[in-house]
């Protein structure tokens, strides 16, 4: 056994000295060399939980790191010693002497520091000292990636509760961290390894399901491929088509979003249609060049056009994407690439290693952290959920009425974009206008909505907001709102609705809240004939903070003008507003129901008065609404 590792070790060096070889001077792949074996003697005791050597490992994180992130010397430097200043005698004063401060700052931020007390648990602790390291050098977010990249290949090695830790971590914090940095490959393949370990049995179901039904369609797909590539050849378009399909994570998210099945779920698999652009220009006119040809010949989808290449996602991924309808008679869904598009959603931040790119994939992150560590201060919202809920996941791409780009998760409301736009326009929202339409502002966004928010000053959230938005920004300013709004100190009856002013009577519960009635209800007499003892007295008093829905009916001889009589009544002369109005006049009899809320009796009492005083009014009187 041993013969066997020391000869994957001995080939698996090899082949990365040889890879580095062409990318790197003599003198950085000697310094690289050293790292190794620096590494090897500090590691030469210690096994992984498999019984391999751990020099397995960080030899596997320097090739993540330079092979499949295509980072230079000092990182995969720092990824063959990763885990020595963590578990061997080594110290990171050991690391710099040897290796330089560079080298040491990002083996620093890769190794968990070790307290005899957390702020939360150690893992908490650990992800903010990676996410404060990007203040300052994305490097070493990527050789974590990397780390975990490898942990999570490897992974069958250990526990089942073990597996579930990791692929936990996995889940919340690495996956939509890959995914903020535009590694999409590592995001996808992260989210899919943490899958498998954490519902083995799902994940094994829907790939049989997968296996056999891309059996059953690889004939028809064949077919639609052939095609599309005889009318790229014959328009003179040097192009390369491929089936992609999506991991068996993706799918299953599909399925949950969807409430359906594995047969019934779309977009399971895409074709990728990729060519070499001159330059970055070029890009679109190649696009739109391709799709031209295909829609000739295909039926296109009617709104299935997603144009990523000039409203890139907010993680940097670019592409064209179209659904064509094929011989068979399936929408095939067709995404138009260059091959830079394609390497940039895999290497994203690490694509061009520029200084102005990676100052703006900086930039970027320091204004998430920034709003996340300002909303969470007052803990109304945990930090590190705040972080990974702006990270992660889909996005869409809407505008305001001036053309200014918002990005926001799929599902956000206009709320969401309200709160995005600015914190006072979220609070006083009142309704939104979406492509010119009147909607409520509860209503969920498309990509490429363009968007309006009206506002009142004197409006102020509603507290089911919270039910209707997705954005840490909207949540962590509503709750904090409602936290820091005025509260009832009572629970009124869910029968009676006592109102201030109204003759009440509490009763204390079991766990010391107390419960107001009107005198006069049905369940203060019952209680108050069992309970005798849990009577308290209350001084239940109109505050302006707080409104109670109300519902009168009307009832009166109909003539010309009486409607707009009793409107007039209640929103000028009242200055109230009506939530809902119903009307019904048959022969003559003029019948109306009317929602509104009150601060107390008084005033609804004031409203009622003023309503019957109208000419031609018989009655008015106050009419229960359940629920209330």
């Amino acid at each position: 056994m041993d013969e066997i590792y020391a000869q994957q070790i001995n080939d698996s060096i090899k082949e990365l000295f040889s890879f580095l070889q062409t990318r790197v001077s003599p003198q950085e792949l000697s310094l690289i060399k050293s790292a190794y074996e620096f590494a090897a003697e500090a590691h030469k005791e210690q096994t992984r939980k498999n019984g391999a050597p751990y020099i397995i490992h960080p030899i596997a994180v320097a090739r993540i790191v330079a092979e499949e992130l295509e980072l230079g010397t000092n990182p995969v430097v720092a990824a063959f010693l990763h885990d020595v200043v963590e578990d061997t005698p080594y110290t990171i004063e050991d690391i710099r002497d040897r290796f330089g401060d560079d080298i040491a700052f990002l083996v620093g931020v890769v190794t968990k520091q070790k307290k005899e007390s957390y702020d939360q648990s150690k893992q908490v602790d650990n992800f903010r000292q990676i996410l404060a390291s990007v203040q300052y050098d994305v490097r070493a977010i990527l050789i974590k990636l990397a780390d975990r990249l490898h942990n999570m290949r490897t992974l069958d090695s250990m526990r089942p509760d073990k597996q579930m830790k990791i692929a936990g971590e996995t889940d919340y914090f690495y996956a939509p961290l890959a995914n903020r940095l535009g590694l999409y490959y590592v995001k996808s393949e992260l989210e899919n390894l943490s899958f498998r370990y954490r519902c083995p049995r799902e994940f094994a179901q829907i790939a049989q399901q997968r296996l056999k039904e891309k059996g059953a369609n690889i004939r028809a797909i064949d077919e639609f491929i052939a095609v599309c590539e005889q009318l790229l050849a014959n328009a003179g378009i040097s192009a390369r088509i491929e089936v992609r399909s999506r991991t068996l994570y993706s799918i299953w998210r599909k399925m949950q979003a969807a409430g359906c099945d594995f047969s019934h779920v779309d977009g399971k698999y895409y074709i990728r249609i990729v060519y070499q652009a001159v330059d970055q220009h070029s890009e679109k006119f190649e696009s739109l060049k391709i799709y031209s040809v295909l829609t000739d010949r295909f039926r296109e989808r009617p709104g299935s056009v997603a144009n990523y290449i000039d409203a890139p996602k907010e993680n940097g991924y670019q592409s064209f994407h179209v659904k064509l309808l094929s011989d068979a008679g399936r929408w095939e869904e067709v995404h138009i690439t260059s091959e830079r598009m394609i390497r940039n959603s895999r290497l994203g931040c690490s694509a061009e290693m520029t200084d102005s790119n990676v100052q703006a994939w900086l930039e970027k992150f320091k204004l998430v952290l920034q709003d996340v560590a300002y909303h969470s201060k007052d803990k109304e919202m945990d930090y590190m959920d705040g972080i990974t809920s702006s990270f992660y996941n889909d996005d869409i791409l809407v505008f305001t009425p001036q053309g200014k780009n918002v990005v926001l998760p799929i599902g956000a409301s206009a709320l969401d974009f309200a709160y995005e736009i600015h914190t006072a326009i979220g609070e006083h929202a009142t309704y939104a206008r979406i492509n010119g339409s009147l909607a409520s502002v509860k209503t969920r966004l498309r990509r490429g909505d363009c968007v309006e928010i009206g506002t009142d000053p004197l409006a102020h959230p509603h507290i089911d907001w919270l039910d209707h938005v997705l954005t840490y920004k909207a949540k962590s300013n509503l709750r904090r709102y409602f936290a820091h709004a005025p509260q009832l100190e009572y629970k009124r009856c869910p029968f009676c609705h006592p109102l201030p002013g109204d003759e009440v009577i509490g009763f204390t519960g079991s766990e010391g809240e107390i419960t107001l009635h009107k005198r006069n209800c049905i369940e203060a007499i019952r209680e108050a004939s069992r309970h005798g003892d849990s009577i308290v007295p209350v001084n239940f008093q109109e505050n302006p903070a707080f409104l109670y829905p109300v519902r009168i009916q009307i009832r009166g001889v109909d003539r010309n003008h009486l409607m707009k009589d009793v409107v007039a009544c209640i929103t000028e002369r009242q200055n109230l507003s009506m939530q809902k109005i119903s009307v019904d006049c048959t022969d003559g009899i003029y019948n109306c129901t009317i929602d509104f809320p009150v601060h107390s009796v008084n005033e609804l009492q004031k409203a009622i008065n003023s309503i019957a005083a109208i000419q031609g009014i018989d009655e008015v009187y106050y009419k229960d609404i359940e629920g209330a």
